[in-house]
């Protein structure tokens, strides 16, 4: 039985993806996954942020004297000076785990805004990495923001980060925009060479006790997959990219799921939270059984299958589903 599938360009052995998360922010965690059978890794991310306090650092460290006369040399900053900030110890851990693994590793970036932060893409392909993930999160908070200036926003910081690489770039999508396909189109347009149905944004929450905002991690179950489901199967050979099944992915019958729709992997990182790396091999054996069972040979035969692709109005048919699931719900 062949489970392999190809993803950005890259073979896998098998669909599934080790999405980033605290699992796959170091060396030995990944090495764990890898044993387990895991067929690539998307390492935790590195944010805007922690790349622009890099930046912002050293041109304190270049101005902080612009008004002072004095003669010594000592004022001048040395290389030691940014021998442990956090974006140059993300590169080199990188380094470290392509070269202590076998399995593609895609490096992760997380941000929005225009900047010299986007540079630093094309440090994380000098690490050695497979791909690289684009993971843009932005709330927009002011009403006086249009929507199309957002979508605008986020199709310039893909097409800003691709001229940056030459490797595959991989844009991890949320489905809160007017139309996600069209969004899903511009973002191949503007370089994209992969998408990640969907992202998964933290939960808001209140802390009655201290008065005080929080957000959570937001740990996904099965009941979530529907939108990964429904949007797969919509782009599915619609554009020239792959596609990646991002949200909801808990079990071997996900993960089908996820396939059948049009999805060519799938990123998994809750369910291996809940229930650890040795969780990968029972979702590798029910893959395995169901496909024997239902006599699937391969990944391949099996992708796409029940995509809007086989239907010659798309719209129409999603529309009919919608009613037909209302008028014949039963408590």
């Amino acid at each position: 039985m062949d489970l392999s599938t190809s993803i950005l360009g890259l073979k896998l052995k098998n669909p599934l993806i080790a999405s980033a998360s605290p699992l796959t922010g170091s060396l030995e965690s990944i090495k764990k996954l890898e044993n387990n059978g895991i067929s690539a890794v998307i390492v935790h991310s590195l944010f805007e942020e922690e790349i622009n306090h890099e930046i912002h650092q050293i041109d304190h460290f270049l101005h902080i004297n612009n008004d002072s006369n004095a003669e010594g040399t000592s004022y001048l900053p040395s290389e030691v000076d940014f021998d442990n900030l956090q974006a140059d110890q993300y590169l080199e851990k990188i380094r470290r785990i392509k070269e202590g693994v076998s399995i593609p590793v895609i490096a992760s970036l997380n941000g929005v805004s225009s900047g010299g932060w986007v540079c630093f893409a094309k440090k994380l392909q000098d690490t050695g990495a497979d791909a690289l993930e684009l993971n843009i999160t932005y709330i927009p908070t002011s009403l006086e923001l249009e929507g199309y200036a957002v979508e605008q926003m986020y199709v310039d910081t893909v097409a800003t980060v691709a001229e940056q690489i030459s490797i595959p770039l991989n844009v991890k999508m949320n489905p809160c925009f007017s139309n996600p396909a069209n969004m899903a189109k511009r973002f191949v347009e503007a370089g994209a060479k992969g998408l990640s149905l969907f992202d998964n944004p933290t939960l808001v929450d209140v802390d009655l006790e201290l008065l005080t905002p929080l957000q959570r991690a937001n740990i996904t179950s099965s009941g979530r997959l529907s939108e990964t489901l429904r949007w797969c199967a919509i782009l599915y050979k619609k554009l020239s990219c792959s596609l990646c099944a991002n949200t909801g992915i808990h079990t071997g019958e996900d993960v089908l799921k996820a396939i059948m729709s049009g999805a060519d992997a799938a990123a998994l990182a809750s369910v291996l939270l809940i229930k650890g790396e040795d969780e990968i091999k029972q979702i590798l054996s029910d893959m395995g059984e169901w496909m024997e069972k239902h006599e699937y040979e391969s990944i391949s035969q099996m992708k796409g299958s029940i995509s809007l692709i086989h239907t010659d109005n798309p719209s129409i048919y999603e529309r009919n589903s919608y009613m037909y699931a209302l008028q014949h719900y039963r408590r």
